[in-house]
This record gives structure tokens, C-alpha cells and sequence, in this order.
């Protein structure tokens, strides 16, 4: 079993959206998205080791009233797609903190709950395997761009019917658990390509809703005080 104390919760936040501008910190239901998954994390069950990676003043004025660790982002790191050792640039000081692993936790989904988070970092903690991945379960039929089915088709079916077809899982982009030391090898949880390669969390589809387009800003808004 793995220590929470050797677990760092990484948020980790930038304003350069092109699509959003802006939006970890916008008016959100009276508060932004970035306050929002901060206060989510302080109200865990668990004692975590919260760290914000920010490197606009406005993230760090807000991680610095939440009391988290704070982690001096660089202007490399949050202009960066690219690079997996400057995306995650803390891994190196963390590390050097104690600690052996990081679950990263996207900001970017108001709809979160504070118990899924909870439920992740509790089987993170409770499994044998040292990565965890969030997904969430579809079923429906999918082709791939040549216009092949790639969905199963189930033998005894002649119609389309998504109730028997067998579930696909899909990356949430939510919730992720790594050791911190692989990031120095450029892999990050594990090998995708490998069966049973990265240990999978599912998820509630509803709580994945990420926004990466106004319209879904708006709709987040909207339905947030909808989500118990």
C-alpha cells in the first residue's frame, strides 16, 4: 500500500487559452474554476499535499489565499505542448520534497466532485500498480477514418442497438496517477501501447465535462447548480 504522504496532488493552471481566454480565472457561479478545484481538494477526507503549478500573478495571488504549495511555474513550462520534462517541470523539485508520486488533477472540470477525487486517490492508494488513468465508459459504435467499423458487433444482433454492444473506454483527461520518477524517461503513467499497460479508473461521464469552448463555459454554468 502506498503512503498519502509520498503523494503529491498537483493542480496545475495557465491563462494563454486561445479559445476560453482566460477562463481558470473568469467569474464562475461567484468564483473561477481555479479557486474551485482548490477549495474541491482542501475539502478531501484525506490530509492531501496540494501544490499549484502557476505562473501568471492572478494563479498565484489565488493559490497563495488557498494556502497550497505553491510551485513557481516557468514562462517555458506554460507555453509548452511539446515537452513532457518542461510541461512537468516540478517532477525534479518534488522529488527532492520526498515525494515518489503525483496525481494530477485537471482544473478545467467544474463538475468534478471532491468524492471522485477521493475514490481515485483511495484506490491509487490501495493498488498494487503505480499508475492510474481516469476514463469514462461509452457505448456506442465507432469507425475508424477509412469507415471501418471498429465497435463489435454483437453476433446475435441484426440492428443497432447500443444496449448490448460492448462498452469502450475513453480518456477522461481528468484524474491521472504516476510515479514522479518516470517523467526523467519521458513517460508519463506508463506504456498506452502495452495491455493492461496503465490501470484504468472509470468514471462518471457528467463529471468529465471539460471546457474548452465558450459554449461549454456557458453550459458549465449552468449546470453546475444542477450536479449534487
Amino acid at each position: 500500500m502506498k503512503k498519502l504522504d509520498k503523494i503529491a496532488i498537483v493542480v496545475q493552471a495557465r491563462l494563454n487559452s486561445e479559445r476560453v481566454p482566460q477562463k481558470m480565472v473568469r467569474p464562475f457561479n461567484g468564483t473561477t474554476l481555479f479557486s474551485l478545484i482548490l477549495d474541491k481538494l482542501k475539502s478531501s477526507k484525506y490530509k492531501l499535499n496540494i501544490f499549484a503549478s502557476v505562473y501568471e500573478k492572478e494563479l498565484v495571488d489565488i493559490a497563495t489565499s488557498k494556502q497550497v504549495n505553491l510551485y513557481n511555474r516557468s514562462y517555458e513550462s506554460a507555453n509548452n505542448d511539446n515537452s513532457l520534462q518542461k510541461i512537468y517541470e516540478w517532477h525534479t523539485e518534488l522529488q527532492k520534497q520526498g515525494y515518489e508520486y503525483v496525481i494530477l488533477v485537471s482544473g478545467c472540470n467544474p463538475l468534478l466532485k471532491i468524492s471522485t477525487i477521493d475514490k481515485f486517490i483511495e484506490q491509487f492508494l490501495t493498488q498494487q500498480e503505480e499508475n492510474l488513468f481516469a476514463v469514462i465508459e461509452k457505448k456506442t459504435y465507432y469507425w475508424n477514418k477509412e469507415g471501418k467499423l471498429i465497435t463489435p458487433w454483437p453476433s446475435d444482433q441484426t440492428i443497432m442497438n447500443t444496449k448490448v454492444v460492448e462498452p469502450t473506454l475513453e480518456a477522461a483527461h481528468v484524474l491521472y496517477a504516476s510515479r514522479l520518477d518516470l517523467i526523467k524517461e519521458n513517460r508519463w503513467m506508463g506504456d498506452f501501447q502495452k495491455e493492461k499497460g496503465i490501470k484504468l479508473f472509470t468514471m462518471d461521464e457528467l463529471e468529465a465535462f471539460d471546457i474548452d469552448y465558450e459554449w461549454q463555459f456557458n453550459i458549465a454554468e449552468k449546470l453546475y447548480n444542477y450536479v449534487d
